[in-house]
């Protein structure tokens, strides 16, 4: 079951962070307003936790090579884990430049890997996430973490990302729409949360974050 407190996180980090940015934005879907303006300031993310406080919830999938990838894997260096559609065309893409620049930013030794988490398993393909890769810009480190249904249903659930699948009317065609939570959290090398981003954000604040959390600011 979901952690009430980390749901009441998700929604308290969204409705603080959207006023003090004087920007409106859903805490589910894809439905957000397209950055036009970023800050010329670096942010802190929204909700943040102090070392050794709060373990991210361990999970193990497939990624886009078959490849097992998990949580634990990667302890021993920052990482990553966020919540994307591989066929969103709108902000998910927005978000995973953001996400790949600001590991761009980052000394080679000391980049982070990125698990994101699809929430569109009909998206799972070797050919869409290709595309993904080419037109999104996303580094050569960059992890896709896949499964059944069920399995992602339950990663989702420990991350307290509501997923709605729905469908919509485009000219007289019925087609699939994926609704989902967009948080980014910052997971350091001992295995702990340390950070969450809400979408809007950008490189600049992720890339501050790390440095923070890896001691090399």
């Amino acid at each position: 079951m979901p952690s009430p407190r980390r749901s009441m996180l998700l929604i308290a980090a969204a409705a603080v962070f959207a006023a003090a940015a004087g920007i409106g934005f859903f805490v589910l879907g894809d439905r957000h307003s397209s950055p036009a303006n970023y800050w010329a300031v670096v942010t802190p993310p929204p909700v943040s936790w102090p070392a050794g406080t709060r373990k991210a919830p361990a999970f193990t999938l497939r990624d886009q090579r078959g490849a097992p990838v998990s949580l634990r894997a990667f302890r021993g260096r920052t990482t990553i884990v966020t919540f994307l559609d591989p066929l969103c065309r709108n902000i998910c893409p927005l978000e995973a430049r953001i996400l790949a620049d600001a590991i761009r930013g980052l000394p080679q030794a000391r980049r982070p890997t990125v698990i994101a988490v699809s929430v569109n398993p009909r998206g799972d393909t070797p050919a869409t996430f290709r595309v993904d890769a080419r037109h999104w810009r996303l580094t050569p480190g960059w992890r896709w973490a896949i499964g059944s249904p069920a399995q992602l249903a339950a990663v989702w659930r420990k991350y307290d990302i509501q997923v709605k699948d729905a469908t919509k009317q485009l000219a007289g065609v019925t087609v699939g729409e994926v609704e989902h939570g967009d948080a980014a959290y910052i997971v350091d090398r001992s295995g702990y949360e340390r950070g969450m981003f809400l979408y809007p954000f950008t490189a600049s604040d992720v890339d501050h974050e790390i440095r923070i959390i890896d001691g090399t600011t």
